[in-house]
């Protein structure tokens, strides 16, 4: 899938997570099992694995440093931005974004 841009990000309408990190990440990779069990509770939620890395535009429009870092948004909106969150960050992230 190719990246969104910033634009097309703030435009997109209802709940959305933009997930920011590497495959090769284990960081990324230690909260994929709960990311994934949350996925599937909140089918409503538009979930946007990004590939980041130097230079990529988007994860620098969202000052992204370290990862994982998870943006929740609704209708282009900033809910939440977390970076290397727990299991208890990410549940309240899609809280806020659902509710």
């Amino acid at each position: 899938m190719t990246e969104p841009t910033r634009d097309e990000v703030d435009r997109m309408t209802g709940p959305v997570l933009l997930e920011f990190g590497a495959s090769w990440c284990p960081h990324c990779q230690a909260i994929q099992p709960f990311l994934g069990a949350m996925l599937a509770k909140h089918p409503a939620v538009n979930h946007i694995p990004v590939e980041d890395g130097r230079g990529k535009p988007l994860g620098r429009s969202f000052r992204v440093k370290l990862w994982p870092t998870l943006v929740f948004l609704r209708d282009g909106q900033v809910l939440s931005q977390l970076v290397r969150p727990t299991s208890e960050e990410i549940a309240k992230g899609f809280a806020e974004a659902t509710s």
